[in-house]
Formats: structure tokens, sequence, C-alpha cells
């Protein structure tokens, strides 16, 4: 069945076909430019991108390459100046607030290199944030949180609050609530930013059982040579420009 999204204000809907029938992602001459005192600055050009269901890929380039930016508009926290972005077969360059809402608190889920932990919370109640925000039953978010946090190693450390854990395992309390809601699709933006090499190269091979375990898709920023390996495929930004890696070979 296929799923409806509507623009708030309008009568008009978003088509989304059925699951399996198109690309997790693809985006089509994307574009954004930023007005930045009296000039413009472009952070991406015709930027053409294709990624499979069930793929793990790594967006490399070096700061201010556009990779961020590329994720925001993926995962329609900002808007294209230019080109569409399709998730799920979806326009999500077409949806309305409303409709970005659901998208990112049911098919999309977020990691930072920040973390982005609520401090006054525990792990277990940072990752169960998101189940509320879509009012789920509490017994289903206790056992939801409960699983996460096994999945991520981290089932004794459940009651600890961030200021009580490692930046690994701040990282991987961020990793288990990203899944709370079971999302199709996983957007991390150098997640491992402010780890050291050791703890960053666990946490992608984390990130890459994880992917496989739960049937997602992954779309991975980060310009650390040593992740880029542990990817299915690497897409290369450089000033705004894919220029290598647009589309798989599947």
């Amino acid at each position: 069945m296929s799923a409806e999204l509507v623009r708030p204000g309008q009568g008009a809907r978003v088509q989304a076909p059925a699951l399996g029938t198109a690309p997790m992602v693809e985006t089509h001459a994307l574009g954004r430019d930023f007005q930045v005192g009296s000039s413009v600055v472009h952070a991406l050009h015709d930027v053409d991108l294709r990624v499979e269901r069930g793929e793990l890929v790594a967006i490399r380039g070096r700061s201010g390459s556009g990779k961020t930016t590329l994720l925001s508009l993926i995962g329609g926290l900002d808007r294209p100046t230019a080109g569409r972005v399709l998730v799920d077969g979806a326009s999500v360059s077409d949806m309305g607030q409303d409709a970005l809402v659901q998208l990112r608190r049911r098919k999309i889920g977020f990691i930072f290199q920040a973390f982005g932990l609520l401090s006054i919370l525990s792990a277990a109640e940072n990752v169960e944030v998101p189940l509320r925000l879509v009012a789920a039953d509490p017994r289903v978010r206790e056992e939801r949180v409960a699983v996460l946090l096994q999945l991520v190693g981290l089932g004794e450390r459940a009651r600890h609050r961030p200021h009580e854990l490692s930046g690994g395992e701040q990282q991987r309390v961020a990793i288990a609530r990203a899944l709370a809601n079971r999302p199709d699709l996983l957007l991390a933006d150098e997640p491992t930013g402010q780890l050291d090499s050791g703890t960053g190269r666990a946490i992608m091979s984390l990130l890459r059982a994880i992917v496989r375990s739960e049937g997602l898709t992954a779309i991975i920023a980060t310009h650390d040579p040593m992740l880029i390996d542990l990817a299915d495929r690497a897409v290369e930004l450089r000033d705004g420009r894919i220029v290598d890696g647009a589309a798989g070979t599947s």
C-alpha cells in the first residue's frame, strides 16, 4: 500500500510509492545557495545521488565541501535552492511542515557529531524521547529502549546520565535513540568526529552491524579515511559537487 503525505493548508497530497519500488534516496540537480552579506555561497551544485536500499554510503570530503548541507536536505532539515530530494520515492522538497515532521519522526533517524543528548535525562530516557513524540504505548517504549541499549552494548548503563558516560558511550546512546522508531534511513553527520580513532572505528563498525541486522539504509558523512573502507561505497564531495561515486553499480 502506498503512503500519503498531506501538505498543511492544502488539499494536495504527496503520493509515495509502495515500499521497495524506488531507491531509498535520490537527488536530482540538487543545489543550495546561502546569502552571506552581499555574497552568495554555493554550498551544493547540481548534485545527482542515488542510494539503494540496504546500502551503507560514506559521504567524504573536506570541511566545507557540502557534506552537512547534503544530509540536511535529504533529511528535510533544510530546503534546496534548486533540484529535488526523494526519500523512499516521496518528494521531500515538496512536503509541507507537518509532513516533514512525520517523515523525520518515523522514517529517518539522525546521528550528530555533538551527540545531542539531554543532560538531565538518563541514557534510557534519552532513547525513549522519540517514542514519546509518536505517543508509543508505555510498555512498547520500555521494551524497545531495553532492546536498543542491549544492541549498542549499554544495557548496564541505562540509568546513567550523559556526564557519567564516556564519549563513545554517549554516541552509542545517540545511535540507540536514532533507531527508536525503526527508521528506514539513518543519516549520520561526522558521528566519530569527537572520538579518538579507536573508539571512532568501533562506532563505525557498530553502525555497519546495525545497518545489516536492522535492514537499514545509512548515509554517513565523514572526512576520516580510516572509516571509509567500512562503507559499501564512498561518494566524494568537492566544493559542493560530487566528483566520484554518485551511483552504485547494482
